[in-house]
């Protein structure tokens, strides 16, 4: 294996090993993993059409990804301020409230899709 393979196979490897990562220590992380499963049940119940799957993707992926950046910017933060500062927090709170936004538009996005397939409107 060239060394350029080699590079290639272990940055693939520590992708995994970030993914494990966030899903082992952050209980919101299962939280929406949890809440993606609910969501294909759904969607394969309702037989949402391929427009509305690929919002549905598009709105899983932002929430994972943001929820994944908060991990690793929390992680760095305990890092370079273990002793409590009011800049550190800001920095955990503007992360968070990424995530909630989020989250937000993925309730939004599958309110949209679900709730007129159910017949309560």
């Amino acid at each position: 294996m060239s060394t350029n393979q080699h590079k290639k196979k272990n940055s693939f490897s520590y992708a995994i090993s970030g993914i494990i990562e966030v899903t082992k220590t952050q209980w919101n992380f299962r939280f929406h993993l949890f809440a993606i499963i609910a969501v294909i049940i759904s969607g394969c119940y309702f037989k949402v059409s391929t427009s509305e799957w690929l919002a549905l993707t598009g709105v899983i992926g932002l929430v994972l990804v943001a929820e994944a950046i908060n991990t690793a910017l929390e992680y760095l933060v305990d890092l370079v301020s273990p002793e409590w500062n009011e800049l550190a927090g800001k920095v955990k709170d503007i992360s968070a409230g990424a995530v909630l936004i989020a989250a937000i538009i993925a309730a939004i996005t599958g309110l949209l899709i679900f709730i007129p397939k159910t017949g309560l409107l």
